[in-house]
């Protein structure tokens, strides 16, 4: 089985679980934390990853590491690497998130600009997105990209929203090339 199916049934049992006990924000502020470890922490991986190191002491490091967590969250990663399924923890809480943005409304936004986006400008653009989209709201995380020259291009799951001038210069260059031939 792909470790991407095994990801997102680990994390609807474990939606389901934070629902019956009303954990729901608990788990998710827990997994996004543990996302973060992951992403940052290559060395983490390669000791996971490792055949030769026992599942105790990986269970150990874990234990240690996410010290305080819910008893669910700590569970669903110690039983993760009891069956080998260390690699998929990752794909496992983006699929938890999905699944509660899924269920309150909310999409996840990447918005690439020049500069940050101000408070003003990031409400403009969940009000526009979030109504385009059929959500209650987005949950936007600015990321700062100098070679659009100006405007925004927004990616939202595998859409992605280009109003910036570099994507326009191009799509100007894609029309004049193709009237040439």
């Amino acid at each position: 089985m792909s470790n991407e199916v095994v990801a997102k049934r680990y994390a609807m049992a474990l939606f389901q679980l934070g629902q019956e006990k009303s954990k729901l924000e608990t788990f998710e502020e827990e997994l996004r934390t543990i996302r973060e470890v992951f992403r940052n922490n290559k060395q983490l991986n390669s000791f996971l990853k490792h055949p030769r190191i026992k599942k105790d002491k990986k269970k150990q490091l874990l234990s240690e590491v996410f010290q305080g967590y819910s008893e669910e969250v700590t569970n669903t990663l110690e039983m993760s690497i009891d069956r080998h399924r260390e690699d998929m923890i990752p794909a496992m809480v983006d699929a938890f998130i999905e699944r509660t943005n899924e269920a309150r409304g909310i999409a996840e936004a990447e918005v690439y600009s020049v500069r940050a986006l101000g408070p003003d400008e990031e409400k403009m653009v969940q009000d526009v997105f979030s109504k385009k989209l059929n959500k209650q709201s987005l949950r936007i995380h600015n990321v700062i990209d100098p070679s659009l020259l100006g405007g925004i291009k927004l990616r939202i799951g595998n859409r992605i929203y280009d109003g910036s001038v570099s994507g326009k210069l191009e799509r100007i260059e894609r029309k004049l090339v193709s009237a040439n031939k």
